[in-house]
């Protein structure tokens, strides 16, 4: 099957409420069925495990053998309508067939998809979603199935706080190589237990390949598919709640991809990623060296391609058009709306704004007019290896939110984006002394506490959902490993003075940038600030007096644990049940975060140097919400409906610094020149 991609917005299938409060992602949830969570754990981990194979669990089996999806189809809030509409497709043979390929760019597989989990962010109660999810479970595309499912679980009011297993283990073959799959397929068929060793796409032939670990690392995959899950592109409000300042975290999340990749690449003498230009050539291919499930290879992209139009999805001109309109806005101050009127970008909104028009989401004011930058370029890029369908390639990595990381082309789309925004940014007026200090506010001293040290360790992870079950062949432990980024625990020293008689309450705010460029040449402050890595935020009270706070590298509100194995998952879940215990998985409930472990850039062995700077802000000022100081868990992008602080994104950096004085004139701020070593430590486990 050929994936033709044809973009457009796709309107929800009806309107809902939704009803409690919200967590800390941004959405309202609720948990009133009295389910106990290890329950709907089970249920989960059993609707994904060896999603292409029958039901492996025997209550769920019989709901999808014996559930009347019609009986109860009155009971949802919008009458029907959506499982009605879902059934029809399903009688008229129009849903996905399954053993194809789904990707979230194709509006038809898309539509579907969104159909799906529609019913089951509507459903009441437990017994009716896993109905539901059961039911379509054996009649869908396993890997449609697979994104409704994680949509919905993302956002139902039923499943608070049930964990997500990871993509990886899910859907093994889109993140190992062929070869190793082979292996495994061995191993399965001769009954042998294995561990495979797994290294990165290609060879040191390609300067690429020394940031390899970087781009194919599964858990910054699972931190960008878990990113577009909790803020997709098909939202609109009528599937629940508003999504708060979407467009910005959209720009937030990809400017720190890139400024995440460039120090990488400095790390390892490489030049920053160069930007994307639509009438230029692309010259980094690309070999994924995996496969589909069902044996369609992940297209190849050869080196110094000329991009090209792509037969059925769209030409060149529509990029560029796009983008002139998008840079008129940007140089007028205003979007024109969808009936003509304009609005003004010029303040801290204008960045939400634009951020839903260049992705497009639905909350685009004008999408007919500025089109789909994003989603479109990433296609059309994708597609480059074979753009008039010569071959009838599969979607491209581009196409899937588990694998767009992995490609060079992702992050020269996302620099060229970027300078975009970058623009708009530039055109609003600098922060000025007095919107920059706090009063009575001075820093003492910043220092780091241990050594910021990288090391690659091997990880393992399963491959049983990878290879299929044969009633004469018992199952066995298959996995592979592969050498991830970690770095050394340390902690962040910060004195702060409060020359208040009262206390005060203050964001803490820490960010660092690589000293210099690839050439040698310190970055001047209003370069380096644009390529500021956010370590962390976080909110203290201050005393009268002098204030030593201590942050642990663990501690940080950037990251995340890594989320548990599926395996792990089942073992906790069963447990609990089995003894009638609660399950506690509330550390693991967001996987949005980037990894704790990439928490800093992996540096190099003579020391590469950072300029980290501290500021703290006025927290009152700061807050969006009650309580700052209790936030323990991830709400980098949300707290209860709203974000935690009303600050924009990369605050106080964000804006174009002429002069680097008035930074240096405040007591609120401070900087200072550290250094993160890797010494080629590789710690193996097998």
């Amino acid at each position: 099957m050929k994936v033709l991609v044809v973009f457009a917005l796709v309107a929800a299938a009806s309107a809902f409420p939704f009803i409690g409060d919200y967590d800390q992602s941004g959405f309202q949830r609720d948990e009133s069925d009295g389910v106990a969570l290890a329950q709907k754990q089970h249920d989960i981990n059993f609707l994904f495990y060896k999603v292409y194979e029958p039901l492996h669990d025997t209550k769920l089996k019989d709901l999808a053998d014996n559930f009347n999806p019609e009986a109860k189809a009155s009971n949802f809030p919008d009458g029907g309508i959506a499982i009605q509409k879902l059934l029809k497709e399903l009688k008229d043979h129009h849903l996905e067939e399954r053993g194809d390929f789904f990707t979230v760019f194709n509006c038809t597989q898309r539509e579907q998809a969104m159909m799906l989990a529609n019913v089951l962010m509507q459903c009441q109660d437990w017994t009716i979603f896993t109905s539901y999810a059961a039911y379509f479970r054996q009649r869908m595309n396993e890997e449609e199935f697979v994104y409704a499912m994680y949509a919905a679980v993302a956002h139902s009011p039923l499943t608070r706080n049930v964990v997500l297993p990871p993509m990886y283990e899910i859907m093994p073959h889109f993140y190992t190589s062929s070869e190793v799959l082979q292996q495994a397929y061995k191993a399965k068929m001769t009954a042998k237990p294995g561990k495979f060793p797994m290294d990165f796409t290609g060879t040191q032939n390609n300067p690429e390949y020394r940031v390899a670990y970087f781009t194919e690392d599964i858990g910054l995959s699972t931190h960008y598919l878990n990113w577009h899950i909790d803020y997709p592109f098909w939202w609109n409000d009528t599937f629940g709640s508003h999504i708060e300042r979407k467009g910005e975290t959209f720009f937030w999340v990809h400017h720190q991809l890139n400024n995440r990749f460039d120090a990488e690449r400095l790390s390892n003498h490489l030049h920053v990623v160069e930007k994307l230009h639509w009438d230029k050539t692309l010259h980094e291919g690309f070999h994924p060296h995996t496969s589909y499930k069902y044996g369609h290879r992940f297209p190849i992209r050869d080196d110094y391609v000329h991009i090209q139009d792509v037969d059925n999805v769209a030409e060149v001109y529509d990029l560029m058009m796009m983008d002139q309109r998008i840079r008129d806005a940007i140089a007028h101050g205003y979007i024109t709306d969808k009936d003509g009127s304009k609005v003004d970008i010029m303040n801290e909104q204008g960045i939400d704004i634009l951020g839903n028009i260049i992705e497009s989401s639905m909350y685009s004011p004008n999408a007919d007019y500025y089109g789909s930058l994003n989603n479109l370029g990433q296609v059309l890029l994708g597609h480059q290896g074979d753009p008039h369908d010569k071959y009838h390639e599969a979607p491209s990595v581009l196409e899937h939110y588990e694998t767009a990381t992995r490609d060079p082309a992702f992050y020269q789309l996302h620099k060229y984006i970027d300078d975009l925004f970058r623009k708009h940014k530039d055109r609003l007026p600098p922060y000025n002394k007095e919107e920059l200090e706090f009063q009575g506010v001075a820093i003492n001293s910043i220092n780091i506490d241990g050594t910021l040290e990288t090391y690659l360790e091997d990880y393992e992870y399963s491959l049983v959902n990878a290879v299929d079950d044969k009633d004469e062949v018992e199952n066995v432990d298959i996995s592979t490993f592969m050498p991830r980024l970690m770095h050394k625990d340390f902690s962040f020293n910060i004195d702060i003075m409060n020359n208040n008689d009262a206390e005060v309450l203050a964001t803490i705010r820490i960010f660092a940038w690589p000293l210099r460029d690839s050439n040698g040449v310190i970055f001047p402050f209003n370069e380096g600030r644009w390529h500021a890595i956010e370590l962390d935020r976080f909110w203290k009270t201050l005393t009268p007096g002098n204030n030593h706070i201590v942050r642990k590298s663990v501690e940080s509100t950037v990251t995340v644990p890594d989320v548990p194995s599926i395996k792990t998952l089942q073992d906790m879940t069963e447990a609990a049940l089995n003894g009638g215990t609660e399950l506690h998985l509330e550390q693991f409930v967001s996987a949005t975060g980037l990894p704790n472990r990439l928490l800093i850039p992996k540096g190099n062995e003579a020391g590469m140097e950072f300029k980290l700077v501290v500021a703290v802000t006025d927290g009152t000022a700061d807050a969006a919400i009650d309580n700052l100081e209790t936030l323990t868990k991830f709400h980098h992008y949300g707290y209860k409906g709203v974000y935690p602080d009303k600050k924009p994104h990369g605050y106080p950096l964000d804006r174009r610094v002429p002069d680097e004085r008035v930074f240096h004139e405040i007591p609120n701020f401070a900087e200072t020149i550290v250094k993160v070593y890797n010494h080629d430590q590789h710690i193996q486990h097998h």
